[in-house]
């Protein structure tokens, strides 16, 4: 089979690889569409070594189409569409033993610490896949992964309908943040950028958006204007690695400053950079600040969701490749961050094959 190899870092090649073996337990997958995540591009840099290897096979994100059942495996068939959620847990850790498995002390990720979906095909343990409709397109099974940590973050934040919400950053998990709020409540939701394109798309695709360019104004002044000084109720730094601004707060700090009295500050950012933040300011409106990561089974409510045509996967997609042209799909994310949230690599593209009986 082919695959997109990471033979070195911010190298992609396309070559032949060994088809993998469905064992015991396992199931084939003919795989549909990868998506590259922000933690795709960090690795394609080298910013992940050394937990990170090369040569080495990415994609945690990706459809597939089963095409060979392992023996033991019930309740899968040829033919069924499957979405992987691709985290691997130890079980034995205090936050496993507690059913808290996103806080896993060894958590890790198909297409991180092993090979993962960036091919034709891919076996994984029937325990990893949730099934999904088959009138649901393949580029927004591929997406159910990133959506889930959307939905995660809305949950661990507590967003109730009649919530007004701020979301720091409109990038690939800050848009899916955006989607998943929208399904819980319809009052404003406030987003901030410094890309002006991506802060157009927010705008353009969802009701009641306003966007604030951090380029152009101060988004903690604009946000107590806009809420005559009450604050937001969910605060959301999805930001990670924030480009500073003179004379502007930490995307952090801004969302505690903005958060009402008694509301919530969920951070998922995953930045490498301290993030200053005067507790007094949260102490003072006896706010909370949660953490979010990862997703936590809600890739089932995720596919109710695309089910019933609540989310909007279309508005994520801004490019579809061929998985052989990887190495031009990264470099295009790279140099046009500003235009592009989603590119799509398509690895099936003469169809599923063939189904034995």
């Amino acid at each position: 089979m082919k695959a997109s190899v990471l033979t070195s870092y911010n190298k992609l090649e396309w070559l032949e690889v060994p088809k993998p073996v469905c064992k015991p337990g396992e199931v084939l997958l003919q795989v549909g569409y990868g998506s590259i995540c922000g933690s795709d591009q960090h690795i394609f840099k080298g910013e992940f070594h050394p937990r990170t290897k090369t040569p080495m096979i990415m994609g945690h994100e990706f459809s597939g189409t089963v095409v060979e059942v392992g023996k033991g495996v019930e309740g899968w068939a040829l033919g069924d569409k499957a979405a992987p959620d691709p985290i691997i847990w130890c079980g034995a850790c205090p936050a496993c033993k507690k059913g808290h498995y996103t806080a896993c002390t060894s958590l890790k990720l198909i297409g991180i610490d092993s090979d993962g979906g960036f091919a034709e095909y891919i076996s994984l343990p029937a325990s990893m896949l949730y099934k999904v409709p088959g009138h649901i397109p393949d580029e927004h099974v591929a997406l159910i992964e990133v959506l889930a940590i959307g939905c995660h973050a809305k949950n661990r934040a507590g967003v109730k309908e009649g919530d007004t919400v701020v979301i720091w950053g409109t990038g690939k998990v800050g848009m899916c943040v955006l989607d998943a709020v929208r399904t819980v409540t319809s009052n404003t939701v406030y987003v901030v950028d410094v890309l002006a394109p991506r802060l157009d798309i927010a705008r353009n695709n969802h009701e009641n958006v306003v966007a604030i360019d951090a380029t152009k104004e101060d988004p903690v002044e604009r946000l107590k204007r806009e809420t005559g000084g009450r604050g937001v109720d969910v605060a959301f730094e999805a930001v990670g690695h924030a480009m500073e601004v003179e004379g502007l707060v930490n995307p952090v700090r801004g969302c505690v400053q903005v958060v009402c009295g008694g509301g919530t500050v969920c951070v998922l950012g995953l930045g490498n950079e301290p993030a200053p933040v005067v507790f007094k300011e949260l102490i003072w409106k006896e706010a909370r600040i949660v953490s979010s990561r990862v997703s936590h089974g809600e890739f089932a409510e995720v596919i109710d969701h695309l089910t019933h045509g609540r989310l909007h996967p279309d508005v994520l997609i801004t490019q579809k490749m061929h998985g052989s042209q990887a190495q031009q799909a990264f470099e295009l994310l790279e140099a046009h961050p500003e235009e592009n949230i989603k590119v799509m690599l398509e690895f099936r593209s003469l169809g599923v094959e063939k189904m034995r009986s």
